[in-house]
C-alpha cells in the first residue's frame, strides 16, 4: 500500500530538475581576502521621515472617510473596513469568513463572471472579506470600479452554487491542514491561549463548515455591514474634493443601523507551565511554540518598548538571542524566533521553532533559558542600539507605501490613538533604554507561566516533555485543537506486530491468493494542479515488473518502467535510463504488488506501538523499518484488520515532507480486498484523492508494457 507514497514522491522528485551549482565553476577562482564578511556593516545615517497628510470627513449615514493623497502614480484604492469586534461563531465557526468571500460572487444585477469580467477589463482588482472590501484601479477607471464595488456592497445574493464551491474548497484545505504540523500547532495554540469562550479560541473544523448555511452568511451581512460601523479609506491620485464627491455618490444611500456590541473576558493565561501535544506520527521534526496571552492594547505606552525587547529576544534580526542560541550555538534548527503582539481584545507572546526529534526537549530547555535570561540579565547597549536601528529602518521602508499612511490613519481613529502617535514613533523608539527593556521583560515574559505547544512524533518525543509540565502531565490534542481524553486501550500481551500483519494479509485474501497474482492493472482518476489526471499502473510478478503512465489533458506527462533489471523515467519528453542507485531501488519498491508479504524478510523490523483512534476507528499502530532504515507508520483497524492509514517521511525537493495516505472503500476484486479510494496529504498543497476506475487481476499484460528502451 505504501506504493502510492513512493509513486507520488518519485514523480515529484523527478519533476524537480536539479541545477548545477555555480560554486563548482568558481572553485578555481583566485583567493580573495573575505575578512570583511565577518564584520557587520555599521548603521546607515538616519533617514528623514515625513508622514503624509490625510483628510477626514463623515457622511450623513455615519461612514467615516479617510483620504490619503499620493500623486506619484495614476492609481487609487478604496478600502472599506468594518469596525466591529470579532464574534464567537460557535458550531458554525467560519461562517463570517464564508459571508465575506461570497459578497463578490454575485449580485442581483451581476453574476460572478460578469463581476470578474468587468474588473479584469479595466485592469482593476476587487476583494471581499468578513471585515470589508478592498478595490483598486487606475484613476481614470475609478468610477467604473466604484460602480461594481457599490453593487457588491448593496446587492449580494450569496449564490448557492458558489457557496457549495466554497464549502468544498474549505473542506479540502482543512484536510491538508490536519496533516500540517504548523497548522496543527496554530489550532492548539488558539485553544490553550484563549479558550473556547473567546473569538480567538475558535477553530474552524470539518464539522463546523457543515453547519454553515447561506442564511447565516446573509444574517452576518445584514447585521454588521452598516456605514456607522465602517471606515472608507481612499488612497492615491485623488483630491479630497473628488473623494468626497465619489463617497457621496456611491455610499450615501447605504443605510445605517444598530450594530450589536460584544464584550469578552480577558483570557488569564496558564498558571505554571502547561505542555500541550499534537501527535504527528512518523514526523522527523517537532514544531515548538511557547505562548500565552498578554494584555497590551494598540497605542499602549508599552507597545514600542515591548517590541524592542522582543526584537532583542527573537524578533526579525538575525542577532536575536533565540536565533544565536538554538541555531548558531546548538545547531538545533534553521531558525528560532519570537513575537509579541498588541490587540484591542487580547494580544499574545509566542516563541517558536522547528527542530529535530532528538533535540526537542533540549530545545525547550534553551527556549526557557533565554526567556529567563532576558529577565535576569540587562541587555547590552550595543544589542539595544542594533535592535532600534533595525526597527527604525523597517518603519522607514514601510512609509514607501501610501497604504501604510492609510493604515496609520485608520489605526489612529479605530484605536483612539494620539494624533501624533506615528509622527513621534522614531522619537519614542530612540528613547527606549536598557531599564525599559528590563521593565518590559519582567512584565511580559513569563517562562514560569506559559503554554508549551509541541507537534511531533508522540512515540519519540512526548515522554521527554513531561519534565516541563508543572504537574508532570501532558495534555494531548487532535489536529483541530480538541483535547483528547486519555482513554488508553492497553495492548494485550499476545498482540504482536507480525500477528497484525498476518491478520491483514488474511483479511485481504490470504498469502496464497496474493502470491498467485501474476499481473495487476489499475486505473485511477484524480486532480493535480487543478487538472483532471489519470494514473495507470501495471504490475507483473516473477520477476517483479512495473509500469506507470500519468495522463493529463490527453497528454502523457509522466511515464516510468521497470523490467526487473533496469528502468526508465520519462517526463514531458525528457527520458532518463536508471540502472543503479536510489532511483532504481525506488522503482524496485514500486514493482512490489503487496508490500506486507515482504515484511518477514531479513532486514525488516516491525514494532507494535499502541492502539490509536483514527477518524473514530481504533487501530493498531505498527512501525515498519525496512532494510534501508526507512520508517513507515501503519494503522490497522482492530475489527476488520484492514489497513486504514500509512505515514512516511520523505525527502522531496530538498525538504522533509510527512506524507499521509488514508485508505477507504475496500472492495472484493477476484477474491482480494482492495481500497478503491486513497487520499494522500502532505505531498502537495491540496489533498490528492485517487479514485479507482478499473482493476484487472491476472489478465494478460504484454511484455511490451514493461520494455525499457
Amino acid at each position: 500500500m505504501k506504493q502510492l507514497i513512493i509513486l507520488l514522491s518519485s514523480i515529484l522528485l523527478f519533476s524537480h530538475c536539479a541545477k548545477k551549482s555555480s560554486d563548482m565553476m568558481g572553485s578555481a577562482s583566485p583567493t580573495v581576502d573575505k575578512t570583511w564578511r565577518k564584520m557587520a556593516p555599521g548603521p546607515a545615517a538616519a533617514r528623514d521621515i515625513a508622514l503624509g497628510n490625510y483628510t477626514t470627513f463623515d457622511l450623513a449615514n455615519g461612514l467615516k472617510v479617510i483620504v490619503v493623497e499620493n500623486h506619484k502614480l495614476p492609481r487609487v484604492s478604496y478600502q472599506l473596513s468594518l469596525n466591529n469586534e470579532a464574534l464567537i461563531e460557535g458550531d458554525k465557526a467560519g461562517y463570517t469568513s464564508f459571508a465575506g468571500d461570497l459578497l463578490s460572487k454575485g449580485t442581483s444585477t451581476r453574476n460572478k463572471s460578469q463581476i470578474d469580467e468587468t474588473i479584469d477589463y479595466i485592469g482593476a482588482s476587487l476583494n471581499t472579506s468578513s471585515t470589508g472590501i478592498f478595490a483598486t484601479s487606475l484613476k481614470k477607471h475609478s468610477d467604473k470600479l466604484l460602480d461594481v464595488m457599490a453593487d457588491v456592497l448593496y446587492n449580494p445574493v450569496f449564490p448557492k452554487e458558489e457557496f457549495e464551491k466554497l464549502r468544498k474548497r474549505t473542506a479540502s484545505n482543512l484536510s491538508t491542514a490536519k496533516t500540517n504540523p504548523e497548522a496543527i500547532a496554530g489550532n492548539i495554540k488558539s485553544i490553550v491561549n484563549y479558550g473556547k469562550n473567546h473569538p480567538y479560541g475558535e477553530v474552524q473544523t470539518e464539522e463546523t463548515i457543515k453547519n454553515i448555511t447561506i442564511e447565516s452568511c446573509k444574517e452576518y451581512y445584514k447585521t454588521y455591514f452598516k456605514p456607522n460601523n465602517a471606515y472608507l479609506v481612499i488612497v492615491g491620485d485623488i483630491t479630497p474634493e473628488l473623494a468626497k464627491m465619489q463617497a457621496e455618490k456611491y455610499f450615501n444611500k447605504w443605510e445605517k443601523g444598530d450594530v450589536p456590541s460584544h464584550t469578552y473576558v480577558m483570557p488569564l493565561g496558564p498558571k505554571g507551565k502547561n505542555v500541550a501535544f499534537g501527535d504527528k506520527a512518523g514526523a522527523v521534526q517537532s514544531v515548538i511554540n511557547i505562548s500565552y496571552p498578554v494584555d497590551m492594547k494598540p497605542g499602549s505606552v508599552d507597545a514600542i518598548k515591548a517590541n524592542v525587547m522582543n526584537s532583542i529576544l527573537g524578533g526579525g534580526i538575525f542577532s536575536g538571542r533565540l536565533m544565536q542560541n538554538l541555531r548558531e550555538k546548538k545547531a538545533y534548527t534553521y531558525g528560532a524566533r519570537s513575537n509579541i503582539s498588541n490587540d484591542r481584545l487580547v494580544g499574545n507572546f509566542n516563541a517558536f521553532a522547528s527542530v529535530r526529534n532528538e533535540v526537542t526537549d533540549s530545545s525547550v530547555t534553551e527556549f526557557i533559558y533565554e526567556l529567563e535570561r532576558i529577565i535576569k540579565e540587562p541587555v547590552s547597549v550595543e544589542d539595544l542600539q542594533l535592535s532600534k536601528n533595525s526597527l527604525a529602518g523597517n518603519f522607514a521602508r514601510s512609509l514607501e507605501s501610501p497604504q501604510t499612511i492609510a493604515n496609520f490613519a485608520l489605526n489612529t481613529f479605530r484605536y483612539n490613538l494620539p494624533k501624533d502617535y506615528y509622527n513621534n514613533y522614531l522619537k519614542n523608539l530612540e528613547a527606549v533604554n536598557v531599564a525599559d527593556i528590563s521593565q518590559m521583560s519582567m512584565k511580559y515574559i513569563r517562562p514560569e507561566n506559559c503554554n508549551i505547544i509541541v507537534v511531533g512524533n508522540k512515540d519519540n518525543v512526548a515522554d521527554k516533555l513531561k519534565k516541563f509540565d508543572s504537574d508532570g502531565v501532558i495534555d494531548f490534542y487532535d489536529p483541530f485543537g480538541k483535547k483528547l481524553e486519555e482513554k488508553k486501550i492497553e495492548l494485550s500481551p499476545d498482540v504482536t506486530a507480525a500477528g497484525i500483519i498476518a491478520d491483514y494479509i488474511n483479511a485481504i485474501g490470504g498469502a496464497e491468493k496474493l502470491k498467485a497474482v501474476k499481473t495487476k492493472y489499475v486505473s485511477m482518476k484524480t486532480s493535480m494542479m487543478g487538472q483532471d489526471a489519470t494514473f495507470e499502473t501495471y504490475h507483473a510478478a516473477n520477476p517483479n515488473k512495473f509500469a506507470l503512465k500519468i495522463v493529463m489533458m490527453g497528454m502523457t506527462v509522466n511515464e516510468q518502467k521497470f523490467d526487473g533489471v533496469k528502468g526508465i523515467q520519462s517526463q514531458m519528453g525528457q527520458k532518463k535510463t536508471v540502472t543503479d542507485g536510489p532511483e532504481l531501488e525506488t522503482l524496485k519498491e514500486q514493482a512490489i504488488m503487496f508490500d506486507q508479504l515482504y515484511y518477514n524478510l531479513p532486514g525488516y523490523k516491525l514494532e507494535v506501538k499502541s492502539i490509536e483512534n483514527i477518524d473514530g476507528v481504533n487501530c493498531y499502530k505498527v512501525v515498519v523499518t525496512n532494510p534501508k532504515q526507512e520508517i513507515t507508520t501503519e494503522f490497522y483497524d482492530i475489527k476488520s484488520n484492514l489497513l486504514v492509514r500509512s505515514m512516511q517521511s520523505k525527502e522531496m525537493k530538498g525538504q522533509s515532507s510527512n506524507i499521509t495516505t488514508d485508505y477507504k472503500d475496500y472492495k472484493d476484486v477476484s477474491g482480494i480486498m482492495i481500497p478503491f479510494t486513497s487520499t494522500i496529504t502532505g505531498a502537495m498543497p491540496a489533498p490528492m484523492v485517487l479514485e479507482t476506475v478499473t482493476i484487472d487481476i491476472n489478465k494478460v499484460v504484454a511484455d511490451e508494457v514493461f520494455k525499457v528502451e
